[in-house]
């Protein structure tokens, strides 16, 4: 499951802790850092958020390309 390393190494280079990143999705702290250790499977709409908020395709947050393009706009 890719998309375990992807989001935690895009918060780390955002420099934004677990608790900042599970407010932005509505989750405890907890509930987040069970994503990211993949003891949780992280819902779709969370991953679309995160996809959103930092500003990558969801081709790359689930680990199917390794270019960081941006999120479409509308």
């Amino acid at each position: 499951m890719q998309y375990i390393k992807r989001i935690r190494e895009l918060r780390e280079d955002n420099d934004y802790t677990q608790r900042e990143v599970a407010a932005l999705l509505s989750v405890g702290q907890r509930t987040y850092a069970d994503y990211e250790y993949g003891k949780t499977r992280i819902p779709l709409d969370s991953m679309i958020i995160l996809a959103k908020f930092y500003d990558v395709d969801m081709n790359y947050i689930c680990g199917i390309s390794n270019v960081k393009n941006s999120f479409p706009k509308k």
